[in-house]
């Protein structure tokens, strides 16, 4: 582990609630959160290659809303998160059913927390569309289990542009600086007050795990504490 002040530590804290007990089988379910662009996919794929770990990856490319709601988030705001909401519920299905060990790139709770809770401050979903969003997500929320470890991802604005810029995704290219700053705020509340489980949060715009030596092995130590 890195020294206290260094920028590049790894920080865990215990945000398990109270009541929880230890999970009665050995499959551990490890989640990753992140802005847009703030490295989650590369952590995954980067995790799942050194361990045993089954991914499970944003169904984005498989939205039929997403290109219309960049185009005009106001009109397809309800529709795109509403498909992200049944997306997600039927993957948390999947991983709840397999034995293996399984490592997602973003949750449903950052579904709800971050990017609905955006589209609705900024009034680009109406509340009542909210308050049916919402009503759902709580239902979801009910049937699904935490995840044993949440990582979150911390990123700058800066960074996560330069990122987005690099992966050259077309519908990513004209996302508004502003729109990643509201989320990037909501990301931190949401963090600040998150109490699932168990959180290391990963400053990614410092860590190199990819051909730093020492990076590599501060992450992959922390993590392995929880498989």
């Amino acid at each position: 582990m890195t020294h206290p002040l260094d920028p590049r530590q790894i920080i865990e804290l215990d945000r398990s609630p109270g009541q929880a007990g230890p999970r009665s089988d050995r499959r551990r379910y490890i989640a990753v959160a992140g802005n847009i662009g703030s490295g989650k996919s590369s952590l995954v794929e980067f995790l799942c290659a050194r361990y045993d770990i089954e991914p499970f990856f944003e169904p984005n490319e498989e939205n039929p809303y997403l290109e219309d709601f960049y185009g005009d988030m106001k009109a397809w705001s309800f529709a795109s998160q509403i498909y992200f909401l049944s997306a997600k519920f039927k993957l948390h299905l999947e991983l709840d059913a397999t034995s293996h060990n399984v490592l997602q790139d973003r949750t449903i709770w950052e579904d709800a927390e971050i990017f609905a809770e955006n589209l609705y401050r900024r009034k680009l979903m109406s509340k009542r569309d909210y308050n049916t969003y919402r009503q759902l997500f709580e239902a979801i929320q009910q049937q699904i289990q935490p995840p044993d470890l949440m990582i979150y991802l911390r990123c700058p604005i800066k960074a996560v542009r330069q990122r987005i810029a690099i992966r050259g995704r077309p519908m990513e290219q004209n996302i508004p600086v502003v729109y990643l700053r509201r989320l990037n705020e909501l990301y931190e509340n949401w963090i600040a007050n998150y109490a699932l489980s168990p959180l290391v949060i990963v400053p990614s715009h410092k860590i190199d795990y990819l051909t730093d030596l020492v990076d590599c092995h501060d992450i992959m130590t922390t993590i392995e504490k929880y498989l």
